[in-house]
């Protein structure tokens, strides 16, 4: 029989070891604050998010300043102002913003307003609600003193009138140019990437965790059509005990896997932020193989130490990363094909 005292002793000491291998798994110092962001586009993003991180600002203030200078970029024809239009020829915008505590805001088919980020934080703060749609999001926004304006600029209504001619749905993949040269890459004449929307995750000075997600959608969608992007579990998840993460890419694949949901919940269990990107990934994969090939899907995640990773169905998919050690870090995401 098992002496009692020797089993507590024992036991004390399996915990304790077990304790320390734990702890030596871990980073000595968490890596904070940090702010990282889908695509190239995300070094501008990440570096107006940075502004306030630096101050010992909030995560969530870092990541609406943040995702505002893509909104408010005309040249970006995928986030915000200046995005492409739906069929219909309106510009709708969807946006979601989630804090430490949980709290959740979110737009959906918003129009006229240039920053739906804003509106989402006002959903989050000013309302019982989290989500506002269509015209009911429009009217809380003016009520909320937003300015009413044209979204559609020229460049994007003239693509919009070209699209009309044959009027055919494909929406393209964010992936490299077919005509990259793998032997001396370099950057090719026209269009080399298409890119989407902008999700951002930042770590303030406190460990707190926020992230911001906001798109102007796919162009030439059905006018109404919704993706993942202002879906709390699907285009962004935040926990503060975990992580966080987003998504980028054909939002409906995102949808039906709840994708970010699933990253964090895999960080959860242990895995890296790479690693758990790359198993949603490789969900959507096993469930529609067929519709995998041609269509992209992108994960972006952090955890609570700071780590960060990023994993996506076709190759192309890149991330911004700005932290105390580096400024303007664009890393290529790993992909499955």
């Amino acid at each position: 029989m098992i002496n009692r005292r020797k089993f507590i002793t024992a036991s004390a000491l399996l915990l304790a070891l077990d304790k320390k291998s734990i702890a030596s798994s871990l980073p000595n110092e968490v890596n904070k604050p940090i702010v990282i962001s889908t695509w190239d586009f995300g070094v501008a993003a990440n570096a107006d998010a940075w502004k306030i991180l630096i101050k010992n600002g909030r995560a969530l203030d870092a990541v609406e300043q943040g995702v505002w200078v893509p909104e408010a970029d005309e040249s970006n024809q995928s986030v915000g102002y200046g995005g492409l239009p739906d069929r219909d020829g309106k510009v709708t915008l969807d946006a979601c913003i989630m804090d430490e505590n949980g709290n959740i805001g979110a737009v959906l088919a918003l129009e006229h307003i240039k920053h739906p980020i804003s509106v989402a934080r006002k959903v989050m703060e000013k309302t019982p609600h989290v989500m506002l749609a269509g015209d009911g999001a429009l009217q809380f926004a003016l009520e909320q003193g937003f300015k009413k304006e044209n979204l559609l600029t020229p460049s994007s209504e003239k693509a919009w009138k070209a699209w009309l001619k044959t009027a055919k749905y494909e929406p393209m993949m964010n992936v490299e140019n077919k005509l990259y040269d793998k032997a001396a890459p370099q950057k090719l004449p026209g269009n080399q990437y298409n890119h989407d929307t902008i999700g951002m995750i930042a770590m303030d000075v406190k460990g707190n965790l926020s992230g911001a997600c906001t798109t102007s959608g796919m162009a030439y969608k059905l006018h109404g059509r919704i993706g993942d992007s202002p879906i709390i579990g699907a285009g962004l998840y935040i926990d503060n005990e975990i992580g966080g993460a987003t998504s980028t890419g054909v939002g409906e694949e995102v949808v039906r896997n709840v994708g970010s949901f699933l990253v964090v919940e895999l960080m959860r269990q242990g895995y890296s932020p790479e690693d758990a990107c790359k198993e949603a990934v490789m969900r959507i994969i096993r469930k529609k193989p067929e519709i995998a090939k041609n269509i992209q899907v992108g994960f972006l995640a952090m955890n609570k130490n700071g780590e960060y990773g990023a994993y996506a169905i076709q190759r192309g998919f890149s991330y911004a990363v700005c932290d105390r050690m580096k400024q303007d870090l664009v890393i290529k995401g790993k992909s499955y094909y």
